[in-house]
């Protein structure tokens, strides 16, 4: 297998033992560390989403649990974790081979999710087979039938494309009472796993809220040039614009509707939207683009972990997937210290109890939250939170967007 391979402790190990991976995972009196592996996009074309969510956080969290002296379990002892960690190359085969490998050969405790909705429905029936809960945070819930009798270990952290879709739905009704709107929307969508989910749901919700859609277009995976998409949604008569994107394709879009100067009241891109560097593929002038999630920049807890993330990793997070992705590793911290290393006894403190997030409290319903923040707007320097609206935290909603200069 042409992987690669990382392997490391924080500081506060001090050894590891040869026979670690193979201690039943009960006998924590006879370990040096917790193994924790993780099969995530270092390379190819998720890695641009991978190593701004997923990859730092998991390395926060990492540094911040060893720096305070390890996992901490039942009995008051702490151990270290011990990482394990491989490159998927945004290939679906790397994922289940690393997913294996982790199991078989490295005997790792727990397993990390992968980066992407794609790779964690890939990911879900191999984790359950194994035994593994999955904690997927870069993940919307599949819409599969069934789906938390089918793999009750697997947690969905980002919510559904419904809740997405109806929480934008309601604003622009508002915005449409209000007289700010014209009730009309332009949708093109990426041909891909995300891009499908949200845009079935978007029409859905769109027409039982009487939004009008007048243009609904999909492109295919790897496309950049969206000149003529953006032409026929500005034709369109339609004062609100959404792109169900990837990063590679929300910067292409942002640029090219910048420099059309295509400006519509309601311009939401998708992923890559709440990245830290998302402001300067349109040379900053990214007010009142929206998109899905958003923070509270007034909560300290988020405020510290801005912080932590800045020093220890180099770079800001971004304000979707990454604070949910931190309070996922969070969540399965306590768990562990509330129920050791057990991974069936794990699993079910996940999908039961409650938990203390930089987000705040979390207790999951059906194996997925239901107090996210689910449309955020760039305002200044922050992506902040607009919906639900008159939610504690969340910022007044600016329309029109202002211009892009």
């Amino acid at each position: 297998m042409n992987m690669n391979r990382r392997t490391f402790v924080g500081a506060a190990a001090t050894a590891i033992l040869a026979c670690a991976a193979a201690v039943p995972p009960a006998i924590a009196q006879e370990r040096s560390s917790v193994r924790i592996g993780y099969v995530v996009s270092q390379t190819g074309v998720n890695a641009a989403g991978a190593t701004t969510t997923t990859i730092p956080n998991y390395e926060l969290w990492v540094h911040d649990v060893n720096a305070a002296g390890g996992l901490r379990l039942p009995d008051g002892t702490q151990l270290p974790i011990e990482v394990v960690a491989y490159d998927d190359r945004s290939q679906t085969e790397e994922v289940v081979r690393g997913i294996e490998r982790l199991v078989n050969q490295d005997r790792v405790d727990f397993i990390l999710a992968p980066w992407g909705t794609g790779f964690n429905l890939a990911a879900a029936p191999l984790m359950a087979r194994f035994g593994y809960p999955q904690i997927a945070s870069s993940s919307i819930v599949p819409p599969i039938p069934g789906i938390h009798e089918r793999w009750p270990g697997a947690f969905w952290l980002l919510g559904t494309a419904e809740d997405y879709a109806h929480a934008f739905a309601e604003l622009l009704t508002t915005q449409k009472q209000a007289g700010a709107l014209n009730g009309r929307i332009a949708m093109i969508s990426i041909a891909d796993g995300f891009g499908i989910e949200l845009a079935a749901s978007a029409r859905k919700a769109f027409e039982e809220a009487g939004i009008e859609i007048v243009m609904d277009r999909t492109y295919p995976l790897g496309t950049q040039d969206f000149a003529t998409l953006l032409s026929e949604a500005q034709a369109s008569g339609a004062d609100a614009f959404v792109a169900y994107s990837y990063p590679g394709d929300t910067f292409a879009i942002t640029r090219q509707a910048r420099v059309s100067g295509y400006n519509p009241p309601i311009f939401h891109t998708g992923v890559g939207t709440s990245f830290p560097i998302y402001p300067q593929m349109a040379e900053g002038g990214v007010e009142g683009v929206m998109s899905l999630g958003g923070i509270d920049v007034n909560r300290p807890e988020i405020q510290d972990y801005i912080r932590r993330h800045q020093e220890v990793i180099g770079k800001l997070p971004d304000a979707w997937a990454s604070p949910v992705i931190y309070s996922s590793l969070q969540m399965l911290a306590q768990a562990i210290e509330r129920r050791g290393l057990d991974r069936e006894a794990v699993t079910q403190e996940l999908a039961s109890g409650r938990f203390e997030t930089i987000l705040g409290p979390i207790q999951l319903v059906d194996n997925a939250p239901r107090d996210l923040w689910y449309i955020g707007q760039w305002q200044g320097d922050h992506f902040v939170a607009v919906a639900p609206a008159g939610r504690e935290g969340s910022a007044d909603l600016v329309v029109p967007k202002p211009g892009w200069n």
